[in-house]
């Protein structure tokens, strides 16, 4: 992206001000539709484009009152504006999006979403929850139980949360609970989003290989966290998941205190007597003390060794006591997108999984297999992300659909195609089928939902798993099962 008004690293303090103006070009992103919110809670008047977009980021944004163009042009962003925030997708680019060029060409700052952040954040106490997976539920909970507890402190998810009602939020306190995310920041710019943030506190859920197609090796995605962990003030310690894959250099490198958390009995902070339902509940145990007994509607071990690393930090730390915490957990009600339930006027239980990654999905998976044993486990999968989509990964379809009754399989999307060796529909559905699941696999989405009508049953569990969404089968399917099968 050449031709970029400000440098990297160039100060953008006057972000602190209202009254000011900022468009944002592909809006509905997670990311982006957050610090948008952020902005427009801190006075200033937002406006911004996209296309390709659907829910829940689209109505979110209109929930939130930000209006912004549902396609991209040179006429979209106001000639006055202060500032122009671009989002990291393929299509943001000057050589094949015009507003993206004129935005350029316009002499106006233009910034990512991340260097945002970063210039709201120098002066906040600010701890951010970094990993592979269960970063965003980890900050959506850090964030309610202050805030079910009287803090006001301000946020910023990537995600959209139940609880807090918001995925960000400008507070009076002084901290700044903030997702981290290890991905680029911007076309122009490969640094990770996280690295321009400034942690005072740092929770590191997983370390598990991630976005093959910008870290190639294990070694290049590790390297951007152990910048990060370099952040930290001078005898802070890293709270970090003692469990996790490839966490074994993190803990063995100690350039600095660690406290471990996790499942296991090793950890400093875990679980014991874990009983899994509608709700489960566990014993929170430092180093072998009986803490509190937490409750939680959450599905799966994953969500339980979340909620230990958020509590392991908020007890450590002392910024709230353990009733507090149980209060603030026992009330808290998940993530869309993170194994929400998608209706409650059908006898089906209908769960959407963020399906980015192996992993993702696996735990996903896992947690609703473990939670209804005597069910049968129907899966809608899409695979969405280039990791899905690559040749590489053509493996991973050979387990991680075991126990699974049948799979449906939409096709794959095909921005980005070029960029990597792309897998087909029949290449997927083969290999699914291969290893001992049914699978079928379809290109449009009517006629992916008149399959599934006909093999539905009514005690039947349905995860919908994706990061996309489903050619619009995660609104219709429920609605199918509300009028087939209503409770």
């Amino acid at each position: 992206m050449e031709g970029r008004p400000l440098r990297a690293d160039a100060p953008f303090l006057y972000v602190r001000v209202s009254g000011m103006k900022a468009h944002f070009i592909g809006i509905a992103g997670m990311g982006m539709s957050a610090v948008a919110v952020l902005l427009k809670e801190k006075g200033w008047e937002i406006s911004g484009s996209d296309e390709g977009f659907y829910p829940p980021g689209s109505t979110y944004l209109s929930a939130q009152g930000i209006n912004y163009a549902p396609s991209y042009g040179a006429q979209n962003f106001p000639k006055d504006a202060d500032i122009i925030v671009v989002g990291k997708h393929a299509k943001l680019v000057p050589e094949e999006n015009e507003e993206v060029r004129a935005a350029i060409q316009s002499g106006l700052p233009v910034r990512s979403f991340a260097e945002i952040l970063r210039d709201l954040t120098t002066e906040t106490e600010n701890i951010v929850v970094a990993g592979s997976y269960g970063k965003s539920t980890c900050t959506a909970l850090l964030s309610w139980c202050l805030l079910s507890s009287g803090k006001d402190p301000s946020y910023f998810i990537g995600a959209i949360p139940k609880t807090p009602e918001k995925s960000s939020h400008a507070g009076k306190d002084s901290l700044f609970i903030l997702e981290g995310d290890e991905y680029p920041a911007a076309n122009w710019d490969q640094t990770s989003k996280f690295l321009y943030l400034h942690p005072k506190s740092l929770l590191l859920t997983s370390l598990t290989h991630d976005h093959l197609n910008v870290f190639p090796t294990l070694e290049d995605y590790l390297n951007p966290f152990r910048k990060l962990i370099d952040l930290l003030p001078t005898g802070e310690p890293l709270f970090i998941c003692g469990d996790t894959e490839n966490g074994d250099s993190f803990l063995k490198e100690k350039t600095r205190p660690i406290i471990t958390y996790g499942l296991t009995p090793g950890n400093d902070w875990y679980a014991e007597n874990i009983q899994l339902g509608a709700i489960s509940h566990f014993d929170l145990m430092h180093k072998g003390e009986r803490i509190i007994t937490l409750k939680t509607s959450l599905l799966g071990r994953h969500n339980i060794e979340n909620i230990v690393g958020v509590a392991a930090l908020l007890l450590d730390k002392k910024l709230l006591t353990p009733q507090e915490v149980a209060r603030g957990i026992e009330s808290f009600e998940s993530l869309t997108r993170r194994l929400d339930l998608k209706s409650k006027r059908t006898s089906l239980r209908i769960y959407e999984g963020f399906g980015s990654s192996y992993a993702k999905a696996h735990s996903a998976i896992a947690a609703v297999r473990e939670h209804f044993p005597d069910n049968r486990l129907l899966i809608v999968f899409e695979p969405h992300t280039f990791s899905w989509r690559n040749h590489g990964a053509l493996h991973w379809y050979d387990t991680i659909f075991n126990g699974a009754a049948g799979v449906w399989i939409y096709k794959p999307p095909t921005h980005g195609a070029d960029t990597h060796a792309q897998l087909t529909l029949e290449e997927i559905t083969s290999r699914v089928s291969a290893s001992g699941v049914n699978a079928w696999g379809f290109e449009e989405p009517t006629e992916g939902l008149r399959q599934i009508e006909q093999e539905l049953r009514r005690d039947d569990v349905i995860l919908l798993l994706t990061s996309g969404d489903l050619g619009g089968l995660i609104e219709s399917i429920p609605a199918l099962a509300d009028k087939k099968f209503p409770a």
